[in-house]
C-alpha cells in the first residue's frame, strides 16, 4: 500500500519563481511532462526508462521538483524485498500544462454527491457502470478469442482509466488488484456508490468481450487495494 508523504511548502502554496526555475531545465521539463501525462504515479526507474535516461540522472530532478512543491511522492512497499519505492505524481496545486482535464475531479465529486443526495442505490450505479463498460467495448471494437485475452483486455482498459492494475493468474482465473484508485477519496466517502460503479464497469466490459466474467469484486471497505476476481465462462 502506498503512503503519501507531506509535501514541502504545501501550506504556503507554490512560489511562481521557484516553479519557473524548476521547469526551466529541459530534462526536468521532459520529466514533468511525462508525469503530467501519466494516469498513475511513476517510479524513478519507470520515468528513466520512458525517457531513455539513467535513474541517477532522473532522481535529483524529481527531488528538485518535489522540493518546490510541484510533485508529491508516495512510498510504495509493494516491491517486498529491499527499500520501498518512491512513486511521483503532480501535486494538487501543480500546473497541468493543459495535459489534464482539471475539471474532471470536480465533476466527479458533484455527480457522486448528487447521486447520494438523490437516493440512487448501489445497484443503480452498478447498472450505469455496466452500460458504460459495454459501450466502451463497442466503441473500441475490441475482440478477444479466449478468457486469457479477455483478462488482458480488462487489465489494459483499467490501466487506461488510471487504476494501475496488477494481475495474478492461476487455474481458477485471474485476480486483478487496483494499486491506484483515481477516485479513492470519493470511494472512501461513498464506497457503495463508487465501488459499485467500478464493479459494473468491469462487468459490462466482460459482457461484451465474452469468455470471462466477474466472480467477486472486493471494494475498498473489503480490502485495500480493492480487487476483482475473474473466471472463464
Amino acid at each position: 500500500m502506498a503512503e503519501q508523504s507531506e509535501q514541502p511548502g504545501a501550506e504556503q502554496g507554490l512560489a511562481p519563481l521557484d516553479v519557473l526555475k524548476a521547469l526551466g531545465d529541459n530534462t526536468r521539463y521532459a520529466i514533468y511532462l511525462e508525469l503530467a501525462r501519466s494516469p498513475v504515479p511513476r517510479s524513478t526507474a519507470e520515468v528513466a526508462e520512458v525517457l531513455g535516461l539513467h535513474g541517477n540522472t532522473v532522481r535529483p530532478h524529481l527531488e528538485r521538483m518535489r522540493d518546490v512543491g510541484l510533485l508529491r511522492v508516495e512510498t510504495d512497499a509493494r516491491g517486498g524485498v529491499g527499500r520501498p519505492q518512491h512513486r511521483y505524481s503532480l501535486a494538487d496545486e501543480a500546473p497541468s500544462l493543459g495535459l489534464e482535464p482539471s475539471s474532471w475531479p470536480t465533476l466527479a465529486r458533484v455527480l457522486v454527491a448528487a447521486a447520494a443526495t438523490g437516493g440512487l442505490t448501489a445497484d443503480e450505479l452498478r447498472a450505469a457502470g455496466a452500460e458504460e463498460g459495454r459501450d466502451a467495448v463497442r466503441r473500441s471494437r475490441a475482440r478477444v478469442g479466449d478468457a486469457a485475452e479477455a483478462f488482458d483486455a480488462v487489465v489494459a482498459d483499467q490501466a487506461r482509466l488510471g487504476f494501475d492494475p496488477t494481475t495474478v493468474i492461476d487455474e481458477r482465473g485471474a485476480t486483478v488488484a487496483f494499486a491506484h484508485c483515481p477516485f479513492r477519496d470519493l470511494a472512501e466517502q461513498h464506497p457503495d456508490l463508487v465501488c459499485s460503479l467500478h464493479c459494473g464497469l468491469v462487468e459490462g466490459t466482460l459482457e461484451v468481450l465474452g469468455h470471462a466474467e466477474v466472480a467477486r469484486f472486493h471494494p475498498l471497505v473489503d480490502r485495500t487495494p480493492c480487487q476483482v476476481e475473474l473466471v472463464a465462462r
